[in-house]
């Protein structure tokens, strides 16, 4: 059954009754008549009760009234009667003795009014006590209760040995309850009073009062007042510190920590401290002093200038009653036990100093609990400034240097003394966490990328379908990601935005990456730690002062380092620790990258040994990421020196640029952060070539394992396989007639095909890894590997047996063709030349022993006729695979020629290759022997440059 709404509906809910109508039937319009009706009988009834009960208890008052004063008036009628009873017995003595009692009457009467007076005041003292605290008067209501005990003894209204009442208790009951209510009132303002020494928002006025109370309640020297004070600062210290966390911000504990601090020397200041002789008197200068003093001489001498300030002063007007008290109650004025001796200087000194060291380590041990819940450098910096600001304070900073040299006789710098450690401590600490994060995750990354560039490898050598990301299997083939084409390539406003005006910090296109062989892994790698680090780094800023006010801070600087003026004595300088905070930062940033290059070192320690081809996508992809790391991260280089050197470093110019302006810049110049930079580029260089020297090794390994096989083939077929295409020649001699004889020689034109395999294999590995952004020492050293391993497969073979069974001998076309193979290794896989030195020199001396040991088959006279068209023929071929095997012929290459000369010039005009690595290594450059020696010392000098 539904509910009625019409039930639901509360009487409180009614402001229009025309609205009823639009909602409620007639039925239920009714039935909210009916149950208004009863709510209103049911008012009326609780209002009936509630009268009746209050006419009850104002009829039980009144009836007490009444028997009261039919009580009262029976004791006067009695005391009439017994005073006519009286004067008829003494009717008959003499006129003399009549005008004697008459004067003792008199008498008796005043010291009646005298007492009734006495009583009527101290039955009003405890409402005025009262109302004194709930004004926080406390020295009002001390001086009140003080006038109650001394109404007590003139009324005797103690309790007589024995335990009975005293005369006037037992004429007048009602001072007993009132005798047991004065008790409690020295108890109350003690603890009032010591309540409200606790506070921060309290005048000096109010805490000298305060203190005065409690010494003329308990007898208390100044010395002891000030212990109490202390003391109650003290514990409002503990209590800021113990506060629940939800109650109140940390940045508004510590402020007001601060504040307590700063109040309570300012107040010591104004209310214990007494100038020496001949300075100015209290209340003389702009700062009060000595308060206690000054009041509690006022409250308790007798002084002209304290009897205007008695207890009782301006209360006779009150009441007529008032003129019967005696002079001791009317002129009452509050007493010390002890002599109040002012507090001695170094006392005062050594009080607070001893207060002071105890709060330091209370504040220090609480601060520092209460910093742990801050989680960023931000959050720290805004309780920095917030201290700041409250110490900046016009009232705090005038006359801060002041009071603290007079109490203290020493400077005091509260953020200097109290929390800067704290703040650095606790800064360092986040520092450590967020950037301990950083690696942590950063290694996480780094270990699932080479764990799925592993398996990439191994199911793509197993030919089954890879079920891995796009960006695995262009770690495994560079080439396939050179050569593909992507929505990213050229950036959206490349049309009109120019290379020289797009900055650093712009975003980079897909074909940028792609000339540089950086692929998306390593993109990704860099832009999270980037992104981690940039994180970090807008962090740190907050507590660093800004680059736009660089004015404002080097001012700040500037007056860090001049004396403190009593101006701005209590303020601080928020970035004097900046150089500490950016060291704690930048040893932050520097363990994170080398706790990353201590796994990247490890994951190749496993691999070095003896790489299988499943991890040697994982190493170049470590090299590519140690390589790029400093480029692809440019907050990294922020972080280390800073942002504001980091982005003047960056806004430098090219290397060009920079090595014209910069040609007399000695090592001495660096600075210790940028020396840190050069040295982790460094690291990082080092990191990368040491995975790309594992690479270079394993592939040189295996290709040249191949080579060997087919090059010490012992039987005429397997060597049949591998002979190439032989040039007919045409010579002309003179005979010994002296006619000229025309006869015909065949040379080899091409060398061996497992030659040609080998130098396509290399090239073909080479550009699938991104040979074109290869580092060049990198390329030197596997081509030098392969050289090396050349000649010793080549000096194996001098050292067969010549004689052996079942082996092919070596004929005269057998030795030329080795020969022309290996002349065209060597002059395809040979080290450059240095500038001074010749070919032959350069060369490995079992070059030339090969070189005999295979034209020692050839006929000798032979030998000279083939000499010049087999030169011939190398250097053609040199020139035609020049394109196909860019990579591995360098700019300064030369044809090992055994009779040419070092002055020799170039038979033919081709042109130059480029003396830098450039983006396609394919098509050859002319060079004059001076472009040669200044491309020499150039790319001599480049391996020693890091590529960042």
């Amino acid at each position: 059954m539904a509910e009625d709404p019409s039930l639901s509906l509360r009487v409180s809910e009614i402001k229009d009754p025309a609205a009823l109508f639009e909602r409620y039937n007639t039925d239920e319009i009714r039935r909210i008549e009916r149950k208004v009706r009863g709510e209103i009988e049911q008012k009326k009834e609780e209002l009936r009760q509630m009268v009746g009960e209050r006419y009850r208890e104002l009829m039980d008052a009144a009836d007490t009234i009444g028997e009261m004063r039919q009580c009262s008036e029976s004791v006067v009628q009695s005391i009439q009667d017994m005073h006519q009873y009286c004067h008829s017995l003494k009717r008959g003595k003499t006129s003399v003795t009549s005008s004697s009692r008459q004067e003792s009457q008199r008498q008796w009467q005043d010291k009646f009014y005298t007492m009734a007076a006495q009583i009527k005041l101290l039955l009003e003292i405890p409402e005025r006590i009262w109302s004194a605290m709930e004004a926080s008067q406390y020295l009002q209501a001390t001086q009140l209760y003080l006038l109650c005990c001394h109404l007590h003894s003139l009324l005797q209204l103690e309790a007589a040995t024995g335990g009975h009442y005293s005369p006037v208790l037992a004429r007048f009951p009602i001072l007993v309850r009132q005798v047991a209510t004065t008790g409690h009132f020295r108890s109350t303002i003690l603890l009032d009073s010591r309540s409200l020494l606790q506070g921060r928002a309290v005048s000096d006025q109010a805490i000298a009062e305060a203190l005065v109370s409690t010494m003329l309640l308990e007898g208390s020297s100044p010395r002891q007042a000030l212990a109490d004070f202390l003391l109650a600062r003290k514990a409002s210290i503990h209590q800021l510190l113990n506060q629940p966390q939800h109650g109140a911000g940390i940045k508004a504990q510590v402020c007001s920590l601060v504040e307590l601090l700063v109040t309570t020397l300012f107040q010591a200041y104004a209310v214990f401290y007494l100038p020496p002789e001949g300075g100015p008197r209290p209340g003389e200068g702009t700062l009060s002093c000595g308060m206690l003093f000054s009041i509690l001489e006022i409250a308790t001498a007798n002084t002209p200038a304290a009897k205007g300030k008695r207890v009782m002063q301006g209360e006779t007007s009150t009441g007529s009653w008032f003129k019967y008290l005696p002079p001791s109650i009317t002129e009452f004025q509050p007493t010390l036990r002890t002599l109040a001796q002012p507090i001695q200087r170094e006392q005062l000194r050594d009080t607070l100093q001893q207060w002071i060291d105890t709060c330091k380590e209370v504040i220090c041990h609480g601060v520092g609990g209460l910093l742990v819940y801050v989680k960023s450098l931000k959050g720290l910096a805004a309780i920095r400034d917030a201290v700041w600001d409250l110490l900046s304070t016009e009232s705090i900073s005038q006359h801060w240097s002041t009071v603290c040299q007079r109490l203290l006789e020493r400077p005091l710098a509260v953020w200097d003394d109290f929390l800067q450690q704290l703040f650095l401590q606790r800064l360092k600490a986040i520092t450590k966490e967020e950037t301990e994060a950083i690696s942590t995750s950063s290694i996480q990354l780094l270990t699932s990328a080479v764990r799925d560039l592993e398996g990439q490898t191994i199911h793509t050598s197993s030919c089954t379908s890879p079920s891995f990301s796009r960006g695995a299997q262009f770690e495994v083939d560079v080439a396939s990601f050179l050569w593909s084409e992507s929505p990213g390539d050229l950036l959206s406003d490349a049309g009109w935005v120019s290379v020289s005006q797009r900055g650093q910090q712009h975003q980079r296109s897909s074909l940028a990456m792609k000339t540089q062989a950086l692929t998306p892994c390593v993109q990704n790698f860099c832009s999270s730690m980037d992104a981690k680090l940039k994180e970090r780094l807008d962090d740190v800023q907050h507590y660093l002062p800004s680059q736009d006010s660089g004015a404002d801070s080097n001012s700040v600087s500037i007056t860090s380092s001049v004396p403190i003026t009593s101006t701005s004595a209590s303020s601080f300088n928020r970035y004097t620790d900046s150089p500490a905070v950016e060291e704690a930062f930048r040893e932050g940033c520097l363990a994170c990258v080398h706790s990353i290059l201590t796994s990247i070192r490890s994951e190749l320690a496993t691999t070095s040994p003896k790489p299988v081809p499943a991890q040697l996508s994982s190493v170049l992809f470590m090299a590519r990421l140690c390589q790029s790391m400093g480029e692809l991260c440019p907050n990294l280089k922020h972080c280390i020196l800073g942002k504001q050197n980091g982005s003047e470093a960056t806004a430098k110019g090219t290397p060009r640029q920079a090595k014209k302006l910069g040609k007399a810049r000695t090592a001495t110049e660096f600075s210790p952060a940028q020396a840190k930079w050069a040295g982790l580029k460094e690291e990082l260089l080092n990191c990368s070539m040491e995975a790309y020297r594992i690479w270079s090794f394993s592939l040189s390994k295996v290709l040249l394992d191949k080579f060997g096989t087919a090059l010490h083939a012992e039987s005429a077929g397997a060597i049949l396989t591998t002979a190439t295409n032989w040039e007919d020649l045409e010579i002309q001699e003179e005979a010994e007639s002296g006619s000229s004889v025309t006869s015909k020689i065949r040379l080899p034109v091409q060398p061996s095909w497992f030659v040609q395999s080998l130098l396509f294999q290399l090239c073909v590995e080479v550009n699938r890894v991104g040979g074109h952004a290869l580092p060049r020492p990198t390329l030197q050293e596997l081509l030098q590997a392969c050289h090396a391993q050349v000649l010793d497969h080549f000096h194996s073979l001098t050292q067969q047996a010549p004689n052996r069974e079942a082996v092919f001998p070596m004929t005269q076309n057998r030795a030329l063709q080795l020969l022309f193979d290996l002349r065209y290794l060597s002059t395809t896989l040979g080290c450059r030349l240095e500038e001074g030195k010749s070919s032959r020199s350069q060369q490995d001396p079992r070059f030339h022993e090969i070189c005999d040991w295979l034209e020692s088959f050839i006929d000798p006279f032979d030998l000279d006729v083939f000499t010049p068209p087999l030169n011939s023929n190398l250097n053609r071929l040199s020139q035609r695979t020049s394109v196909l095997l860019g990579l591995l012929t360098g700019s300064e290459k030369q044809f090992s020629l055994r009779s040419s000369s070092l002055n020799s010039q170039e038979p033919y005009n081709i042109l130059p290759l480029a003396s830098s690595q450039i983006r396609f290594g394919l098509l050859p450059l002319s060079m004059s022997n001076v472009r040669k020696s200044k491309s020499a010392s150039r790319s001599s000098e480049a391996p020693h440059q890091p590529r960042f």
